[in-house]
């Protein structure tokens, strides 16, 4: 079972360029297996398993460390570029270097939906809310309610924000992020500036979780966001240029974290 992500649409729409004509698109997947290699030990013919969106060693420094996303020997499943990298699992079968510390065994109270939700999904979105540095009595806001986005809200209460926004335009998404214990706001309806401003004593949230990935979103977050707070992105950006200034940075104190997720890490943590 695979799944097609935000950015591989991305690719699909021409905002990535430079993968191989023919390059099999996935990076999230559960399955069976159906043959191992010599060097494999941990998993037989038959196993379910569930894989994060990129390879990993387990060995090396950045491993060791938790960032399984830069292992020194991963790639990113889905990605070929002159005949280097991987293909991914929009297919009948897919092949998994590394199998051993790549994958995961899927448990008998894991289906594969839910599998499928740790190896990107689910993983991204709570690596966004960790990443926030979330406390309790302190104001948070989501921008973006898309699946990613879901995933984050559901993160962020489960971490212990108690007061949390969060920002879409399609009305359907931001009644989920309402069941799962945000406040909705649509800003095709709201000054949702105002209304952050409002609910903070005029200084802004303490973080915001951008989940989209466009210049629009991160120039939101820097305009909801208190002096000294945090923006925690996780949107796939392909702007050549950040949204804001460094000025516009110093002068808010502040502290910005992005990057792709550790999500083998943080598949087995969840």
């Amino acid at each position: 079972m695979a799944s097609i992500c935000g950015s591989d649409l991305h690719v699909y729409r021409g905002l990535e360029s430079g993968l191989d004509h023919g390059t099999v698109m996935g990076h999230e997947f559960t399955g069976i297996i159906e043959e191992i290699g010599r060097d494999v030990r941990k998993f037989k013919k038959g196993a379910r398993v569930l894989s994060p969106f990129t390879t990993s060693c387990g060995e090396c420094f950045y491993c060791r460390i938790g960032l399984t996303c830069r292992c020194e020997k991963g790639n990113l499943f889905g990605w070929v570029q002159n005949g280097q990298g991987l293909q991914g699992a929009q297919a009948t079968y897919i092949r998994v270097p590394m199998a051993d510390n790549t994958l995961l065994p899927l448990s008998s109270d894991l289906d594969e939906k839910k599998g499928l939700l740790l190896g990107d999904v689910f993983s991204t979105g709570y690596f966004c809310a960790d990443n926030a540095g979330i406390k309790p009595r302190a104001v948070y806001v989501v921008i973006g309610c898309g699946p990613v986005g879901l995933m984050t809200v559901l993160a962020a209460k489960h971490l212990g924000a108690e007061k949390l926004f969060a920002i879409d335009v399609l009305p359907e998404r931001l009644a989920m992020a309402e069941q799962l214990g945000a406040i909705p706001l649509n800003p095709s309806l709201h000054d949702v500036t105002a209304e952050i401003r409002n609910n903070t004593s005029g200084r802004g949230v303490d973080a915001v979780m951008e989940v989209v990935g466009s210049d629009k979103a991160l120039k939101l977050a820097i305009d909801l966001l208190r002096p000294g707070g945090t923006i925690s992105s996780v949107g796939v950006h392909t702007a050549n240029n950040f949204s804001f200034s460094p000025a516009e940075a110093y002068d808010k104190n502040l502290t910005y974290k992005s990057g792709r997720c550790p999500a083998r890490f943080y598949s087995e943590k969840l």
